[in-house]
């Protein structure tokens, strides 16, 4: 195995914690609800995949964004795990069982997405299939109207940050003894969401968290949009224009989303 220089590994460690407190400084000014959304924004997934190409080679990494494209099927998974196993206790007793019921949805459904042979259009597919039917599973579950703002306090930034960075060293140095499959399918992991569904769960319960959930599968579309590009820009452009070029294509689709719901709630209104 290729040993991993000490200025990528500082890069990794830099950039996993200053994305994380980025996005949290914007996320502490909204919703639980639009944070949901910003949790399908492709920070976790982007460096993942990018560290996997930087480590292994481009081309390991334009074969496991394929596979991430239906691994984010997984992710929604977890999620469900969580809201249906968090809410029977309330506490760390229910954060422990939520995260114990996600980590098992997550796995079954990992388990059995990683035995088919994907193509962007099938991966793409099958989590676009996914999104609509949890989004309907989801939508009996009432919003919370109150900003999480705890969630984003100083120490729970930092505490988020630490995790999601274990989280993101952990799947690059398990990408080195992993195929493609398997790969692709952690870089989906929510590295982001869910630490911030602990601090959450701790700081207000599992009202909040499970508003989180609920939006979190339409807020997918932009990590769809990210690893779809990049799966092909990888090879054409090179890591770091592809990277960009990801990021340009998850930003647009935030933004359209979020102005045809905002459209959409002042039409129904």
């Amino acid at each position: 195995m290729l040993e991993i220089p000490l200025t990528w590994q500082l890069a990794k460690l830099s950039l996993s914690i200053s994305m994380v407190l980025g996005l949290g400084a914007i996320a502490m000014r909204t919703s639980p609800r639009t944070a949901g959304l910003l949790a399908g924004y492709p920070l976790g997934t982007s460096l993942t995949l990018f560290f996997i190409g930087l480590e292994i080679s481009p081309t390991f990494a334009t074969q496991s964004a394929i596979h991430t494209l239906a691994g984010f099927t997984a992710t929604i998974a977890l999620g469900a795990g969580y809201l249906v196993a968090g809410g029977r206790q309330p506490g760390i007793k229910g954060m422990a069982s939520g995260v114990a019921g996600g980590f098992i949805a997550w796995f079954t459904a990992s388990s059995l997405l990683t035995q088919f042979d994907f193509t962007r259009l099938s991966g793409t597919l099958v989590t676009l299939c996914a999104i609509g039917v949890f989004s309907t599973l989801f939508r009996a579950i009432p919003d919370v109207k109150s900003p999480a703002s705890r969630a984003f306090s100083l120490s729970a930034l930092a505490a988020r940050a630490c995790l999601a960075t274990i989280i993101v060293f952990t799947i690059t140095r398990l990408a080195h003894w992993l195929p493609p499959a398997w790969a692709g399918t952690l870089a989906a992991f929510p590295v982001t969401m869910l630490p911030f569904l602990l601090i959450l769960h701790l700081n207000h319960g599992m009202a909040p968290v499970a508003t989180v959930i609920k939006h979190f599968p339409m807020g997918l579309g932009s990590l769809l949009s990210y690893t779809l590009c990049v799966s092909y820009t990888y090879s054409s452009l090179g890591l770091l224009w592809g990277t960009l070029a990801g990021f340009a294509a998850a930003t647009l689709w935030l933004l359209g989303w979020m102005q045809l719901t905002a459209w959409y709630q002042r039409r129904t209104t």
